[in-house]
């Protein structure tokens, strides 16, 4: 009988945790910016709606909610970009 190979677990620590850390780093997007990652709880039916008006714009919905959020939160004076 053969052995099982030994699998790495989900939550498994990186054999170099500093060279992890630094690969985490800032990297600009493909919208040539730093993002951050916003997680907001809706409720699933504001979720379908949105996804529906995202659909509907052709646009995908993490696009269609920067662009309402640069709207309502536009840069002030002193801000970097």
């Amino acid at each position: 009988m053969s052995t099982r190979p030994t699998r790495r677990g989900f939550a498994a620590r990186p054999a170099d945790p500093e060279h992890w850390i630094k690969a985490a780093e800032m990297k600009p997007s493909s919208h040539g910016a730093f993002t951050a990652r916003l997680t907001i709880d809706v409720t699933p039916d504001l979720r379908g709606r949105i996804k529906i008006a995202a659909f509907g714009r052709g646009q995908t919905v993490a696009d269609m909610l920067r662009d309402l959020l640069a709207r309502e939160f536009p840069p002030t004076s002193g801000d970097a970009l």
